[in-house]
């Protein structure tokens, strides 16, 4: 088979993924009340110090996969459209460290619910694990697609060996669990069909940080798994970013093709209050959301062989970003009273 009919039958693989999900009953109304899909304030917060998920569980053996081809291996950012359609692709990182318990912002996920936004969700194998419910809710509503995002978010650079594969594999695991356990649910036993239609596996990964070299790159394909960056990020992980803040870059620097990054996991400062802001805005000028693999089949990936935020090797600095020493700042000269002889405060 040449080049251009393996690209052409990639891209009808991807027409039927995307026909799939927009087709696909909603197994997570069907299965849970709206009180028990509605996010709650209290589960947002990111909690130090619980290291109740720190060690992932035994390997299991997964689906079967074949290594991604040639023609799509790489660091995929944006696509170029095939249509006049504006698509574009939110997606928002669900990803939690070890030494600690990462939130869910059940506000974002509700308005996009309500609104009927589809989106891409990459979540970490660690955070599968440690909200079970929720993996279940979001593997079983057809607004979503579920995506890897690396088993601890680990500097995939920083690796090598099996510690690469298994932080690769880790949440191809985690998925394959939730998703079977909630076949074998009651609920799923009375709705069989909207059951089966539920992904066998993941199929696309977002490297941690941002950061990739050729190694890391061609472990995620060789798993099967497509290299998915962005072309624009919301800069929400930062505290001071305000929802205007985000909603303007959200506005202002979308095009047609675009994949947008927020975070959905308690990091994700000011994200719930801006999407009311932006999406609105967006759809007056024509946008359309879509699951990333539905972009994937609208046109031709545009691949980068190294991954990156804004430039080329901006996210090089997390080699050594955690290993740096931390210098306090300068302690203050104590000041003194304007009484004299008393002591110093």
């Amino acid at each position: 088979m040449n080049r251009l009919a393996l690209f052409v039958t990639l891209l009808v693989a991807f027409a039927s993924l995307a026909e799939a999900a927009e087709t696909a009953p909603n197994l997570a109304a069907a299965c849970w009340s709206k009180d028990a899909l509605a996010g709650q304030p209290q589960e947002k917060p990111v909690t130090k110090g619980d290291k109740r998920f720190d060690t992932p569980p035994v390997a299991t053996k997964l689906h079967p996969y074949s290594a991604v081809p040639p023609e799509l291996r790489g660091a995929i950012r944006r696509v170029k459209l095939a249509t006049d359609r504006k698509l574009i692709a939110l997606t928002f990182d669900l990803c939690e460290t070890n030494g600690e318990l990462a939130g869910y912002d059940g506000a974002i996920i509700d308005y996009l619910r309500a609104h009927n936004i589809k989106a891409t969700l990459f979540a970490g194998g660690k955070w599968m694990r440690s909200h079970p419910a929720r993996t279940q809710q979001l593997i079983a509503d057809p607004l979503f697609e579920i995506a890897n995002h690396a088993d601890a978010h680990r500097n995939l650079r920083l690796l090598s060996g099996d510690q690469l594969i298994a932080e690769i594999s880790g949440p191809q695991q985690a998925y394959e669990a939730a998703r079977t356990g909630l076949y074998a649910s009651e609920c799923a036993a009375e709705h069989k069909d909207e059951a089966a239609a539920l992904p066998p596996r993941m199929t696309l990964f977002r490297f941690p940080f941002g950061a990739c070299h050729q190694a890391s790159l061609d472990a995620v394909n060789d798993q099967g798994l497509l290299a998915i960056q962005w072309d624009l990020s919301t800069g929400d992980p930062a505290p001071k970013q305000s929802a205007e803040a985000i909603a303007n870059a959200m506005i202002k620097r979308t095009k047609p093709g675009s994949i947008l990054i927020g975070h959905a996991n308690g990091r994700g400062h000011n994200t719930a209050a801006a999407l009311p802001i932006a999406i609105p805005q967006l759809q007056a000028q024509g946008y359309e959301f879509v699951t990333v693999s539905e972009l994937l089949a609208a046109g031709t990936p545009e691949i980068t062989s190294t991954c990156y935020d804004n430039r080329p090797g901006d996210t090089d600095k997390y080699d050594t970003f955690f290993s740096r020493p931390q210098v306090s700042p300068p302690k203050p000269a104590p000041e003194k009273t304007d009484v004299p002889g008393s002591p110093l405060r």
